[in-house]
C-alpha cells in the first residue's frame, strides 16, 4: 500500500470515527468546552520556545511578530471565549409576533457536526488554532489540514493535537494538495478554508457536492487611502508595520495605497524614514536585521521577483527598496511611484513586501479606482475629513475596514471577520466564530391555544375572512 492509499485509509476511518462520536461531543457541558480551551492556552505557552523556532525555520519570522501574531493572538481568543461562552450557548428567546402571540420561541445554537479545517502557511498557527477553538467552543469534531509550505509548524501543531485530543474528536493530517482533495471528497458538516480565491472556489464547489456549509476566508487588492488631511507621520507608521509585518505575506495588508498628489511627497519620505527605522538592523541592512521575515519559498520568491520586475520594465519607479536575494528569499521592503492602473502589479493580488504608489486628485478617482477591482478584504482610510471617510464608505464595499489604522479591525474580538465575494463570506473571530461552526436551531413552541386552527381548510366564508383581515391588518 502507498503513502497516499494509507492516508485514504486513515481518513476514512477518523471521518467514520468522528461522524459517531459528534454526537456525545455535542453534548459537552460548558465546563467541559471552557477546560479544553484552557488546554489550549496552557499548551500554547507552555512551548512558545518550540513555536518560535518552528516559525524561524520555516521562514525566519521574528520572535516578536510569532509572539505577537500567532501566540498572544490565539491566546487572546480563547480568554475571550471561555469569558462570553455561557451567554453564547444559552437559548435566545425571541419576541412574539402578532400572528405567533401565543407561541413561544427561541433559537438555539448547536453544533453543526464534524468539520474541516483547511489552514494556509502566512499565519499557520493563528489560521490554525483560531478556527479550532471557535469549533470546539460550539461543540464539534474537527479535522485539521495546515499548509505542507511551513512543515515545522505544522510539525509542531500536529504535536499538540496529538497531545491534547483524541484524534476521533480533532484529527491533524500532513501533506500536500493530494491529501487536501482527499479530505475534500468527504461529506463534512461544515469546512473553513482560508487561502487563494483560486483555490476557494475549488473548495467551494467540493463543498457543494454534499451541499456543506463554507466559510471562505480569501484575500484580494486591499487599497489604502491617503487624503489631504491624514496624519502623514502617523500614517506612515501605520502603513509600514501593515505592508511589511510578515514580509508583506497577509491577506489583509494594504495591497496598494492611493494618496492625495498634494502629500504624495511627504508621505513617500516618511514612509522611508520609518520603515528603516522599523526592519533595518544595528548594522544599517533590513538584510541584517532580526524584525524582519523572509519570503516563505523560492516559489513565492521567484513569482513576486518576476512581478517586480515586470512592473519596472512597465515603466513604475522604484523609490524604496528593490533588492532581492534569492540565495536567502530576500525581498527588501520596497515602494513604487509613478504606478499606472494598468500596470502590471495592479493586476494581482501582491502578498509581499512591495508597496505601489497611486495618486490622485478629486476623491471620486479613489472610488473609481476601488469598484474597478473585485471587492477587497480590508480597505484602509487615513483622514480627518468626515465628508471623504464617509464617501468612500458608502460607495465601496469591503470585508472589513479600519480608519486612521491598517489590519487592527481583525484584532477586535467583537467585531466579526470575513470578506465579501472575491474576497471570502462568512465571519469569524468571538461569537461570530462560535455562530460559524453552528446551526441557529429555531424552536417554536405552541400553546394550548392556537389561533392558526381557525385558518384550517376547508376554507369556507369565515376562513377566507379572517385571511383577508391577517393580509389586511397582521
Amino acid at each position: 500500500m502507498n503513502t497516499m492509499d494509507t492516508i485514504q485509509t486513515r481518513i476514512e476511518k477518523i471521518f467514520d470515527q468522528q461522524l459517531l462520536n459528534c454526537q456525545s461531543i455535542r453534548n459537552t457541558s460548558l465546563k467541559e468546552r471552557r477546560a479544553k480551551l484552557s488546554s489550549i492556552e496552557s499548551w500554547l505557552l507552555d512551548h512558545k520556545d518550540d513555536i518560535r523556532d518552528a516559525m524561524y525555520a520555516d521562514y525566519k519570522k521574528p520572535v516578536s511578530e510569532v509572539d505577537l501574531t500567532e501566540i498572544w493572538a490565539v491566546v487572546n481568543e480563547i480568554r475571550h471565549i471561555r469569558k462570553y461562552l455561557k451567554k453564547w450557548m444559552r437559548p435566545k428567546k425571541v419576541n412574539p409576533t402578532l400572528a405567533m402571540a401565543n407561541a413561544e420561541a427561541w433559537i438555539q445554537y448547536e453544533p453543526k457536526g464534524v468539520v474541516l479545517i483547511i489552514t494556509p502557511w502566512n499565519f499557520p498557527f493563528n489560521l490554525s488554532i483560531s478556527p479550532l477553538i471557535s469549533a470546539i467552543a460550539a461543540g464539534n469534531c474537527a479535522v485539521i489540514k495546515p499548509s505542507e509550505l511551513t512543515p515545522n509548524s505544522a510539525k509542531v501543531i500536529s504535536q499538540m493535537i496529538d497531545e491534547l485530543f483524541d484524534e476521533n474528536e480533532v484529527a491533524i493530517f500532513e501533506g500536500d494538495a493530494t491529501v487536501a482533495k482527499a479530505l475534500l471528497e468527504k461529506p463534512f458538516n461544515h469546512i473553513f478554508f482560508t487561502g487563494s480565491p483560486k483555490i476557494g472556489s475549488t473548495v467551494m464547489e467540493k463543498a457543494a457536492k454534499h451541499l456543506s456549509t463554507v466559510t471562505l476566508e480569501l484575500g484580494g487588492k486591499s487599497p489604502t487611502i491617503v487624503d489631504e488631511t491624514a496624519n502623514l507621520k502617523d500614517a506612515a507608521q501605520k502603513i509600514s508595520w501593515g505592508k511589511f509585518l510578515n514580509c508583506g505575506q497577509i491577506c489583509l495588508a494594504p495591497d496598494y495605497a492611493i494618496v492625495h498628489g498634494s502629500v504624495k511627497e511627504k508621505l513617500l519620505q516618511e514612509i522611508k524614514k520609518v520603515s528603516a527605522e522599523q526592519f533595518s538592523s544595528n548594522n544599517g541592512g533590513v538584510k541584517q536585521s532580526k524584525n524582519y521575515a523572509r519570503i516563505v519559498n523560492s516559489r513565492h520568491f521567484e513569482r513576486l521577483k518576476s512581478l517586480l520586475d515586470r512592473t519596472i520594465s512597465f515603466g513604475d519607479k522604484v523609490y524604496m527598496g528593490g533588492q532581492t536575494d534569492s540565495s536567502s528569499d530576500f525581498i527588501e521592503p520596497t515602494v513604487l511611484t509613478d504606478v499606472k492602473s494598468e500596470s502590471p502589479i495592479m493586476s494581482e493580488e501582491i502578498f509581499g513586501p512591495i508597496l505601489p504608489i497611486i495618486t490622485y486628485e478629486e476623491i471620486d478617482e479613489v472610488v473609481q479606482l476601488i469598484n474597478s477591482n473585485p471587492k477587497p478584504l480590508g480597505l484602509y482610510i487615513f483622514s480627518y475629513n468626515r465628508k471623504n471617510i464617509n464617501f468612500i464608505l458608502n460607495n465601496t464595499s469591503a470585508g472589513g475596514t479600519s480608519i486612521n489604522d491598517t489590519i487592527l479591525h481583525y484584532m477586535h474580538l467583537n467585531l466579526p471577520f470575513g470578506g465579501i465575494n472575491n474576497s471570502g463570506f462568512g465571519r469569524t473571530h468571538g461569537e461570530a466564530g462560535f455562530k460559524a461552526f453552528s446551526n441557529q436551531r429555531s424552536i417554536l413552541k405552541q400553546s394550548r391555544l392556537s389561533p392558526m386552527k381557525l385558518l384550517y381548510p376547508p376554507y369556507n366564508n369565515s376562513v377566507k375572512k379572517m385571511i383577508k383581515f391577517l393580509m389586511k391588518y397582521i
